[in-house]
């Protein structure tokens, strides 16, 4: 007796660029994906084309596409990952990370895992978790406002030059504070395990509902990161002198801040869906942080 045929599935990928790792899996998992009655979407940027993939732009792949993504498969490490949160999230296409970087909080799958974290995702056996992401809207003075999304954090931070900087800072009405440091990070729980945790920050669990504050190198001893609920305005400007101001979201973005700009943080109304592997979060932060490992004098 024949059975039914395959549901055909659109699995897109995305690659951490030049990472000859990651094109090799994609040229096992393409061949592999249209045995298995799906199609396959590669970006063209990534120069990567292997037989019987479709190739879009970028800008087609995540909310242009049609018929849209089922999955979205990102071979690299976070960094990619931020990559293809930008590009899928609004839309609800859940990303399945397979990890070729070093830590990897947002990647939990191996190389060696792909093909069934795949099978299981497609197959609807992976749970997915939601992630918080920040609207971040920076607004110039006498310029229009630009919003953009951010998944791990935005940082407003000294250029270049060595010398601090003083920063402003409101949740909604309220006045918080004028921190004088080298810069402020406001991450998400996904983004408190970067560069917030480097600068002292505390890490947030996937699933709570807020966002952090924390001075780089505050001039303040007394300064230390605040943790405000996700419902919060965020308005930030520059005080005093400052001057060589840089803003970055994600890292992948930025802008100078100049005297007389604003920014404002907010929570996005749409998260990004990952899968899950079977690991929990503290067997990763385990894992990823060496919690517990012994060391040898």
């Amino acid at each position: 007796m024949i059975g039914p045929e395959p549901i055909l599935k659109h699995v897109g990928f995305i690659l951490k660029p030049d990472k000859p790792e990651a094109a090799q899996i994609l040229r096992n998992l393409v061949p592999w994906l249209i045995d298995q009655g799906h199609q396959p979407v590669v970006i063209d940027e990534d120069r990567v084309a292997p037989e019987g993939a479709l190739i879009v732009p970028e800008d087609q792949f995540g909310e242009s596409r049609e018929p849209p993504l089922d999955i979205a498969v990102v071979l690299g490490g976070d960094g990619t990952m931020l990559r293809a949160s930008a590009r899928v999230a609004d839309v609800g296409v859940p990303v399945l990370g397979i990890n070729l970087g070093r830590l990897g909080f947002l990647t939990p799958f191996d190389p060696s895992e792909a093909e069934g974290a795949i099978s299981a995702a497609l197959a609807g056996e992976l749970e997915t978790s939601p992630r918080m992401r920040l609207a971040v809207t920076y607004d110039p003075a006498g310029g229009e406002p630009i919003t953009r999304p951010a998944m791990n954090d935005v940082v407003l931070h000294q250029g270049a030059m060595a010398r601090l900087i003083e920063l402003e800072a409101r949740l909604g009405s309220a006045f918080i504070t004028s921190y004088r440091a080298d810069g402020l990070i406001i991450a998400t729980p996904t983004g408190s395990t970067a560069y917030n945790l480097a600068a002292g920050g505390p890490i947030l669990i996937p699933g709570q509902k807020a966002m952090t504050l924390t001075p780089i190198c505050a001039h303040g001893l007394t300064h230390r990161s605040l943790v405000v609920p996700e419902h919060g305005r965020l308005r930030i400007a520059l005080g005093g002198d400052s001057r060589g101001v840089v803003l970055t979201v994600d890292g992948q973005w930025a802008r100078s801040f100049l005297p007389g700009d604003e920014l404002e943080v907010t929570t996005s109304a749409q998260p990004l869906l990952v899968f899950q592997s079977a690991k929990g979060y503290f067997d990763i932060l385990r894992e990823k942080l060496h919690w517990g490992a012994h060391t040898v004098g």
